[in-house]
């Protein structure tokens, strides 16, 4: 007995096959990407991560991962996924439009050299965009997960993975695919971008507007203090 749902999964399944020869060709592309954020993230960056609709699930699952853990315990990582900011998302669009739900947050959030990574099927998402303006505005370097190449968004970003699938499901399959693989690298990254981060030392860390002394600190009866040279 046939019903009207045969051949749905088989037809998926082929997209998906499809789908993932050219994808394949990413591994490196996720290695280098990996790195470069275990890098920010143990210096004291922050990943800012946005996307709509399916591809916000996706942004707040990668937060997700970082902030608490892939699947070895390790120290908690920086990462927001703006759309999760719902108060502040909603009173932006009351206030300065849709377009403007995530751009305002990258400016209020972002630093420079904090990576901001933007999920799109279609890479022509409005909000998107106007989030990598602000984002190269602020200096952050931006990155995308999208559908096909050429887009409007892989335009607007340093650099894009893009997922060569017609099909917007399977473009968001590829993108939880590439957020675990993206995680993996970063925690194989991670011990080794924690020793250099950590090289330097508190002795060397300089505060904004803090003189900065060296030597020994003597205190003296009284409370008197004076700084010996080292």
């Amino acid at each position: 007995m046939t019903t009207a749902t045969d051949g749905l999964l088989d037809a998926h399944l082929t997209l998906l096959a499809e789908a993932l020869l050219p994808y394949r060709s990413s591994e490196q592309q996720l290695a280098r990407w990996g790195t470069e954020l275990a890098a920010t993230l143990a210096g004291g960056g922050r990943l800012l991560v946005a996307g709509n609709g399916g591809s916000a699930a996706e942004a707040q699952h990668l937060t997700a991962e970082l902030v608490g853990k892939l699947r070895d315990d390790r120290q908690p990582l920086s990462a927001i996924a703006l759309h999760a900011e719902t108060s502040a998302m909603t009173a932006i669009g009351n206030d300065y439009g849709y377009d403007e739900v995530f751009a305002r947050q990258v400016r209020a959030h972002g630093r420079e050299n904090d990576i901001l990574l933007l999920m799109s099927t279609s890479g022509a998402s409005a909000n998107l965009l106007a989030a990598a303006r602000a984002g190269r505005e602020v200096g952050l370097r931006c990155w995308a997960f999208t559908g096909p190449a050429p887009n409007p968004l892989a335009e607007a970003c340093h650099d894009t993975l893009a997922i060569a699938s017609p099909e917007s499901q399977v473009v968001q399959e590829l993108h939880l695919v590439s957020t675990h693989v993206l995680c993996e690298y970063v925690d194989r990254a991670l011990p080794a971008a924690l020793a250099v981060a950590g090289t330097a030392g508190p002795a060397t860390v300089e505060r904004p507007g803090a003189p900065v002394r060296t030597g020994v600190e003597v205190v003296l009866d009284g409370g008197d203090r004076r700084v010996e040279a080292g």
